[in-house]
């Protein structure tokens, strides 16, 4: 594997869009800081954001378990051909880090990774991807496909705060779950959801984040709630 390295950093603030009582969903009014811009030279990373950056909704996004969203610079050549937008920018997916030569293959749960020479981030949990991913790009079944495809990215809790930039490297300091990538933490999320054994050991991981535990256990006491509202939401 290549250097990893940030190849790009995006931040923005929540902003109201759409048109009140449109008659296609997707015109409505919605707020969101799903809209990100690239940043030109260094900015702060705390413990629950980054200088510039803020989210909508607070219940679903944010707080130190997901504190900054990355996503792999690896995916942008298929999505540009898939969903027929060649010039689909980085942060196109809300993601604040864009990772060069990382991917959720690469990346387990409960890594520590070093962004340059103090930062410390570590991986809390495959993103979850919602409706307003579709909404951004009016493809209603985008958040569906980037959940199945399992091109996710992945959540960081900050470890010690910073200044980063993009160009930075990146690497790994500690990895105590290598059985756990991102990649199968998904399948088993999303994709074998009968298997309830391993469900249970995902969710046993410490590291792994609070919300993610509640649901895996949930779903063992068949008590799971329906995913439609988070992948299709306010689009219909």
């Amino acid at each position: 594997m290549n250097q990893p390295l940030l190849a790009s950093i995006q931040v923005g603030m929540p902003r109201e869009y759409g048109e009140e009582g449109a008659a296609d969903p997707m015109d409505r009014t919605w707020t969101t800081g799903f809209f990100k811009e690239p940043v030109s030279g260094s900015v702060w990373l705390g413990r629950t954001n980054l200088d510039g950056d803020g989210q909508a909704d607070l219940v679903h996004h944010g707080g130190p378990d997901k504190a900054v969203l990355a996503y792999s610079a690896e995916h942008y050549s298929g999505w540009r051909e898939s969903l027929a937008k060649p010039r689909l920018p980085f942060g196109a997916f809300g993601e604040n880090m864009t990772m060069e030569s990382l991917s959720e293959a690469d990346v387990c749960i409960g890594d520590t990774w070093r962004i340059g020479d103090t930062v410390l981030v570590q991986v809390s949990q495959p993103r979850q991807p919602c409706w307003k991913l579709a909404r951004r790009w009016r493809i209603k079944t985008l958040a569906l496909k980037v959940q199945q495809t399992g091109r996710t990215g992945w959540y960081f809790r900050v470890l010690t705060e910073g200044h980063i930039a993009a160009g930075k490297s990146v690497s790994l300091q500690e990895r105590p779950y290598p059985e756990w990538t991102v990649e199968r933490a998904n399948q088993v999320m999303h994709i074998e959801k009968t298997d309830i054994d391993a469900a249970l050991e995902l969710a046993a991981i410490p590291l792994l984040s609070q919300n993610w535990q509640t649901t895996l256990i949930r779903r063992a006491e068949k008590k799971e709630r329906d995913i439609n509202q988070r992948l299709i939401g306010e689009n219909e």
